[in-house]
């Protein structure tokens, strides 16, 4: 059984004149990516490997769960890969996953992980939001050859604000 965890980062700033891949999260989005952090990893039991997209707001995003895990550097990484829209390269980093893994969180964008959430689980998103989790898990053991997963949660900042 594998289980796949999907975090679109968390809002970023456009008010600053750099690239896209350089967009830093704004104030809000720093609060939400903490305090989804720090739920999520009251909920699930830390994944094995995550990986996260080099885009400064999805790696900002990728720190927080990092800390709130306590992962160690051995158990993450970054992928240009994640640095995707479209979601076929996010497909191509899911499926070449070893099969040693069963928990993968990755951090990225939309409409690539939206669109992902929808082919691989079984619960419709319009969108999923920035800083969005979803959690879809497989009965197969081989991450190439996943399909039909079962969403077993999302969690959106807006569910967990005060």
């Amino acid at each position: 059984m594998k289980n796949l965890y999907l975090v679109r980062h968390a809002k970023s700033s456009w008010e600053h004149n750099v690239s896209d891949r350089e967009r830093p999260l704004k104030g809000r989005g720093l609060n939400d990516a903490e305090a989804m952090a720090l739920e999520i990893s009251k909920r699930i039991q830390a994944p094995e490997l995550v990986i996260s997209s080099p885009a400064n707001r999805a790696h900002t995003t990728f720190l927080f769960f990092k800390e709130a895990f306590s992962l160690t550097d051995e158990r993450c990484r970054v992928d240009e890969r994640l640095y995707d829209f479209g979601g076929q390269s996010v497909m191509e980093v899911i499926q070449e996953t070893s099969n040693e893994i069963d928990s993968l969180m990755i951090f990225g964008h939309n409409h690539a992980f939206t669109s992902i959430v929808n082919m691989l689980g079984d619960k419709y998103l319009d969108n999923l939001p920035t800083c969005g989790f979803a959690a879809i898990a497989f009965q197969q053991d081989d991450w190439s050859a996943l399909k039909n997963g079962k969403t077993l949660t999302t969690l959106f900042p807006k569910e967990i604000r005060k």
